[in-house]
This record gives C-alpha cells, structure tokens and sequence, in this order.
C-alpha cells in the first residue's frame, strides 16, 4: 500500500513497475551478465588483472574449464558455485557463446622486468629446456601463442598475475585436468624463476591481428610432446 501510495505521488502509474521487469529479456546474453561481472563484457577480461579473458578461447577448452570447475578438478568458490547444478547441455552452449566473442585485446603489460628475465621466458616459451625435458610452450599452444582449437588455449592476452596465479595452482594440486595431467607435469618442474619469467614475457607480447585459434586436427595429436588427458579424452 504504502509503496503504491509513493508511486502515485511521484506520478509513476502503479502498474508500471511490474511491467518494466517483465520486459527483462530470457536471452543467455542476460543470463552471462553474471558472468562479464567479474570476466568483463564480452568475456574481454576486467582490468585487476586477476580474471582471464575467455572471449575468442576455443570453444572445446572452455567448456572442459567449465566441467573441472562443477566437478571440483579446478577450486575457485565463485566459479564452482555458480555451475553447480548446470548439465552438460548448458556448459557447452556457455562456451560456445564466448568462443564466439572477439572482442579487441588490451594493450600487452609492461613493467620493471630485467631483461635477464625476460630472455629466460622468451627461451622457455620458444624452445623449452632440453636439459629438464621441458617442452616449449610453442609445441602446444601453437607458433603464435593464440592456441590450438578446440582444446588448447591461448597464451596471449592474459595478465601476468593470472598466468603466475595459474602455473602456481598447477604445482600445488589446487588445479587440475583429465589424467595424463600433462601441464601438472611441465608446472612441477618450473622454479619460481621460471614462473615469473615465463609470465612476465607473455604478458608483454602482442596477440596477432589475426588471434583466432587455428584446429589442431586429431590425426596431429601424435606431434604433441606430451600426452595430455583433455586433449585426448
């Protein structure tokens, strides 16, 4: 009563509240805004440099992050909440709508990083360490670093402290993938050094105009350096 009385008096018809929520569109664009809350519009990714971008990722490795967060192979409480209880069916239509996002990359980090540094991550990056048995990041994630579809992901574009963040769950156990974990295996023999190193020299590069994932076809699995579970499964 009270609230209709107020509506009166501002001049506002009482019924026209009603009608306003009820013209909130049922589109998965409306129901994503939860998501773009914290992974920017169009999954571009915000500017606190925590939260990845995932616009443009393939469309395959997002709904496997997406699984791993419902069943608890990745722990991040937020994530795991909100994909509780959705099926299988509704991951993979998410996915599929950010894959399909391009929106334009921000400008690639910079700061106070050695050179020293730097070179060390543009030599894991690019050609590994033979003597660990390292492979290079390249062999994977493609010669561009924009990924291999539909289950590699791209290594450009992402914040420093997101990728530090990301190899450091990976040494720890507190993220994980289908068995062979094979990005368990790289991470647990990166030194701290080498984290920063290859954090900080992918953060500074440029994606390519062209930043589009090319597919990695299943007849090219065998050319991978290591067995990896949610490439094969």
């Amino acid at each position: 009563m009270k609230s209709s009385l107020f509506c009166l008096l501002l001049g506002v018809p009482v019924f026209s509240f009603a009608q306003s929520a009820q013209k909130v569109p049922d589109t998965l664009e409306q129901r994503l805004k939860a998501c773009v809350a914290c992974h920017g519009a169009e999954g571009k990714a915000g500017s606190d440099g925590f939260y990845p971008r995932i616009a443009g990722k393939p469309a395959g490795y997002l709904y496997e992050q997406l699984v791993n967060f419902r069943d608890g192979k990745r722990n991040f409480p937020a994530m795991r909440y909100m994909v509780a209880h959705m099926s299988d069916a509704y991951l993979k239509e998410i996915a599929s709508y950010f894959a399909d996002q391009h929106p334009p990359y921000a400008a690639p980090q910079s700061g106070d990083i050695s050179a020293q540094l730097m070179e060390q991550g543009r030599q894991l990056v690019l050609n590994g360490d033979k003597e660990r048995k390292l492979p290079a990041c390249v062999a994977c994630h493609g010669q561009t670093m924009t990924g291999q579809a539909p289950f590699v992901p791209g290594l450009l574009g992402l914040p420093r402290d997101y990728l530090i963040a990301q190899l450091g769950a990976w040494q720890t156990g507190n993220r994980k993938a289908h068995a062979p974990d094979c990005m368990q295996q790289i991470a647990t023999q990166l030194k701290s050094q080498d984290i920063a190193a290859v954090s900080s020299w992918l953060a500074a590069q440029a994606v390519p105009a062209n930043g589009i994932a090319p597919l990695l076809k299943p007849e090219d699995y065998a050319q991978l350096p290591l067995k990896c579970g949610s490439v094969l499964r």
